[in-house]
């Protein structure tokens, strides 16, 4: 059960998400369900492909880079909703686990990352953990989260909106600071100063650019609506 302070949505309206009205009507109607999720699915990992293409190192922090790969995670997962939000994701990851440089740009092999040492270096009998790799993880999480709310409707005004966002940021860097420190042996307070500090200003904008979008966007479906 969900609580009732949490829905923002009458319950006939529970569950849609703005992404549900991107597919043209007409393509819609000839398209089977699955084959609508499949596209959104597909969308939204694109926006994660895309963000990561953006991608650069700070002066002094070539640990965790700046990317647009937040982006792309909390607002496609408000477009989404939970379950094609996991699935978008996770197809990220695995598309990148696989080989293909579709990860933020890595200050140590020039070049954009894959791979599963991304993540994780196996071998020897022993593991080490890759410095980006909790925020990859984090993904997923953040992503769901973010959908989950937009499904309750906490997107279709900017409090809700802005609230579901700052809300999957926070949980983005719930694994990624850890993950870091672990990776790279730091204090608490290194953490901070290398994995989460430095990228506020940024998230914060993007944030804002999120937000903003998806309570228009909401506006121009139920200005079309009234015009039928």
């Amino acid at each position: 059960m969900v609580a009732t302070r949490l829905v923002r949505v009458p319950p006939l309206e529970r569950g849609l998400t703005l992404g549900d009205f991107l597919v043209p009507i007409r393509v819609g109607e000839r398209a089977a369900l699955w084959q609508r999720n499949l596209l959104m699915i597909s969308i939204g990992t694109l926006l994660i492909i895309l963000g990561a293409r953006i991608s650069f190192y700070l002066p002094g922090n070539l640990l965790v880079p700046v990317t647009l790969q937040t982006f792309g995670v909390l607002f496609g997962g408000a477009l989404l909703g939970v379950k094609r939000s996991l699935a978008s994701v996770g197809l990220y990851l695995a598309l990148g686990i696989v080989g293909l440089p579709i990860f933020a740009y890595s200050s140590q092999t020039g070049e954009y990352a894959s791979g599963l040492d991304t993540l994780i270096t196996v071998g020897g009998g022993s593991f080490a953990l890759a410095p980006t790799g909790g925020y990859l993880i984090g993904f997923l999480f953040a992503g769901a989260l973010v959908g989950r709310l937009a499904e309750l409707g906490w997107d279709r005004h900017i409090g809700g909106s802005v609230g579901a966002m700052v809300l999957g940021n926070a949980v983005i860097y719930l694994f990624g600071v850890p993950w870091l420190m672990a990776s790279a042996d730091l204090s608490l307070q290194q953490g901070l100063e290398f994995g989460a500090w430095p990228f506020l200003v940024g998230d914060a904008l993007k944030v804002a650019v999120a937000a903003a979008l998806l309570p228009a966007g909401w506006w121009l479906v139920n200005r079309r609506s009234q015009e039928r």
